[in-house]
C-alpha cells in the first residue's frame, strides 16, 4: 500500500510538472496568437491520444456509454474553466493565476455542501472563510495594482470545482478517459465557435492583454509556433494520463495536496522567462489560500461523525 501511494504521489508531480509546461506555452504565444486558435490545434492533435487513453481504459465502447449527455455538460463547464484560465495568463504573472485558480478546492467544498449535501464541521467552515479572505488580499480590491483580469482564474476556480462536483456524480459509470475525450470535443466546439466570431480580426485591437488573446484574429503561424501548439495536445494527454493514475493508484486526499506543487512551477517559470516575483502582499494570500485548501483536504482525511439517530 505504501509502495502504491508513493507510485500515486511521483505520478501525480510530474503530471504537474508536465502541465506546467502548457501554461508557459500558452503564456509564451498569447502576444501573438489569439487563444481559440492555440485551442483549435490543440484539441486536435489531443484527440489520437486521448482516443489511445480510451481503447486502454475500457475500450472504445466507453464512448458510447448512457452518459454522454452528462460527460457533455461536464466539458461545457471544464471549457468554461480552462478558457477563463488561459485568458488570465495572457495578462497575470503565472505564478499568480496558478495561486489565484486554486480558490477550486474552496468551491468544490462550497457547491457540495450546497448540491451534494456533504457535512461540514466548524474547522472546515473557518478553512473556507478563510481562503476566501486571502483570495481578496491577493485581488486587491480598490486599489491601484487591482487588474479586472485578476477575476478570470477565480472565474476559471468556480467553473473546474462545479467540474469536480459533477464527476463525483457521473464518475461512478464513466471512465475518466471518456469524460477527457468528451471534454476535448467541447473544447474543439467552444474554440470553433470563437473562432467564428472573432478569427476574422474584426476585434483586434483592444488594449488589454486578455481581451486581446481572446478577440484576435487567426494568425499564420511559424513552424516553431505550430509545433509548440500542437505540443499542448500532447502535454495534455500526458498530463492526464499521469494524474488519473496518481488518483487511481493512492488515495486522493493523501495526493492532493501535492497538486500546489503547481506553484513552484508558476514561481519558477515566471521567473525565469518573464522575471516575475510575488511581492510581500502576494505571498501572504497565496500562503493563506493554500492553509485554508490544505486543512480542507486535512478534515477531508478524518472520519466524520456520524448523523444522529
Amino acid at each position: 500500500m505504501h509502495t502504491q501511494n508513493a507510485r500515486g504521489i511521483a505520478c501525480l508531480i510530474i503530471g504537474i510538472a508536465v502541465f506546467s509546461v502548457q501554461d508557459l506555452i500558452l503564456k509564451a504565444i498569447s502576444g501573438g496568437y489569439p487563444l481559440h486558435q492555440a485551442m483549435v490545434i490543440r484539441s486536435l492533435s489531443a484527440i489520437p491520444f486521448l482516443l489511445l487513453l480510451a481503447h486502454r481504459d475500457g475500450g472504445l465502447g466507453t464512448l458510447r456509454g448512457p452518459g454522454k449527455g452528462g460527460m457533455v455538460l461536464r466539458g461545457v463547464l471544464n471549457f468554461f474553466a480552462y478558457t477563463s484560465y488561459y485568458l488570465a495568463l495572457a495578462a497575470l504573472p503565472l505564478a499568480t493565476t496558478v495561486a489565484l485558480y486554486f480558490t477550486a478546492p474552496l468551491f468544490i467544498t462550497a457547491l457540495s455542501i450546497l448540491f451534494l449535501g456533504e457535512r461540514v464541521t466548524g474547522g472546515r467552515w473557518i478553512a473556507l472563510v478563510a481562503g476566501f479572505a486571502g483570495t481578496l488580499v491577493m485581488l486587491r480590491p480598490g486599489s491601484a495594482l487591482f487588474d479586472w483580469a485578476a477575476l478570470l482564474p477565480v472565474t476559471a476556480g468556480l467553473f473546474y470545482g462545479a467540474a469536480m462536483v459533477m464527476t463525483r456524480v457521473i464518475g461512478v459509470r464513466d471512465t475518466a478517459a471518456a469524460m477527457a475525450f468528451y471534454s476535448n470535443i467541447v473544447f474543439l466546439s467552444g474554440a470553433l465557435m470563437l473562432s467564428l466570431i472573432f478569427g476574422g480580426g474584426r476585434f483586434d485591437g483592444t488594449a488589454h492583454e486578455s481581451l486581446d488573446f481572446l478577440m484576435r484574429g487567426w494568425a499564420w503561424p511559424a513552424l516553431g509556433d505550430l509545433l509548440l501548439m500542437m505540443a499542448c495536445g500532447l502535454v495534455a494527454a500526458i498530463g492526464l494520463t499521469l494524474l488519473t493514475q496518481a488518483y487511481r493508484m493512492a488515495e486522493a486526499t493523501l495526493v492532493a495536496p501535492f497538486e500546489y506543487t503547481a506553484l513552484f512551477w508558476g514561481v519558477l517559470w515566471g521567473w525565469i522567462m518573464w522575471g516575475d516575483w510575488p511581492d510581500a502582499i502576494a505571498w501572504l494570500g497565496i500562503a493563506i489560500l493554500i492553509g485554508a485548501g490544505l486543512v480542507l483536504l486535512y478534515t477531508d482525511r478524518r472520519p466524520q461523525p456520524e448523523p444522529a439517530a
